[in-house]
């Protein structure tokens, strides 16, 4: 279902340009996410929810740009991107991941100062609205301001696309994100048993499993845009995937929770958590900040990646979240 999602995305986004069309393609690829959230929210799974976004923001930037870097270098020797768009975005990134560290240091101070303890959830949803009038403010940047910078080189020396009707792509588009409404709710119900059954601790599980399942659709369709020398749309896809988790996804889901579920959720994520992000976007800003990508560089994110997820894979199941 995320595969035609992602494909439905796809075929908006041949319409719209490269910016645009990654927008398209993380917002509906992250519907995905947003809906798991939502059904673990109301299940009261505050640790599932936060290992998920945290799983999607590192997943998204080394598991999807590594792999599309990775199959995009080994057709192209070298391909380009527009360094000055991926450089703003890995700032946002480093911007977000500084906003998530702040609550967790509240957290691991709040033994010594318990009246930091009250101040959490408080300072999670203040955070949130910033993170919130930021990514408004990125989105007119990025689409009215200096959109240049996100319009990217499209090469259509390759096989002309089938296009849809827009009508076709849009009805996909709402009978895939309606489908995996109903997929999620079974897909947070099995978590809690699986978990049991493997001997898996729920960090892993949200981190890794939900979190790949949920960016199925922008695997596939920054893959194929790499492969086609497309690595503007490529990056706009993986990047501003994560973006949006960080920017959008992470703290409307922490102001829904004072109305979902059974009490309100904050963003203070764990240490290990906090401590995978920051190295993730540290990794991103520093191979994407020169406007050219080979198969080494998709390696090196998707090395990290293997090591982050080996981590998380030896952490008991009887471990506190």
């Amino acid at each position: 279902m995320a595969g035609w999602l992602g494909k439905a995305t796809e075929q908006l986004a041949e319409r719209c340009g490269e910016g645009v069309g990654g927008l398209l393609n993380a917002t509906f690829g992250n519907a995905t996410e947003l809906i798991i959230a939502i059904a673990a929210l109301r299940a009261g799974l505050h640790d599932v929810v936060k290992a998920s976004l945290a799983g999607s923001i590192i997943g998204n930037i080394l598991l999807v740009l590594g792999a599309a870097m990775l199959c995009g270098g080994l057709r192209f020797k070298e391909q380009h991107f527009n360094s000055e768009g991926a450089r703003a975005e890995a700032s946002l990134l480093t911007l977000a991941a500084i906003a998530l560290v702040l609550p967790a240091v509240y957290m691991m101070r709040a033994h010594e100062v318990p009246e930091l303890l009250d101040k959490v959830q408080s300072l999670s949803n203040s955070i949130s609205v910033a993170l919130l009038l930021v990514y408004g403010l990125f989105l007119y940047y990025s689409l009215v301001t200096h959109k240049a910078l996100f319009a990217g080189n499209r090469d259509d020396s390759g096989a002309a696309v089938d296009l849809w009707p827009m009508g076709k792509a849009i009805g996909v588009l709402t009978l895939a994100t309606g489908l995996i409404a109903w997929v999620s709710e079974i897909l947070v119900g099995a978590i809690e048993p699986s978990a049991e059954a493997f001997g898996l601790s729920n960090m892993f599980i949200g981190v890794f499993v939900v979190a790949i399942l949920g960016n199925a659709a922008e695997h596939a369709t920054a893959i194929t845009a790499a492969m086609k020398n497309r690595m503007d749309l490529a990056l706009s896809i993986a990047i501003g995937s994560s973006l949006q988790v960080a920017l959008f996804v992470a703290p409307v889901l922490v102001l829904a929770s004072l109305w979902i579920g059974p009490g309100p959720m904050d963003l203070a994520f764990t240490a290990g958590l906090t401590l995978t992000m920051l190295l993730a976007v540290l990794i991103t800003g520093q191979l994407a900040g020169d406007g050219r990508s080979d198969w080494l560089k998709g390696v090196q994110l998707l090395a990290v990646y293997l090591v982050f997820g080996t981590a998380f894979f030896f952490i008991p199941a009887t471990a506190a979240p």
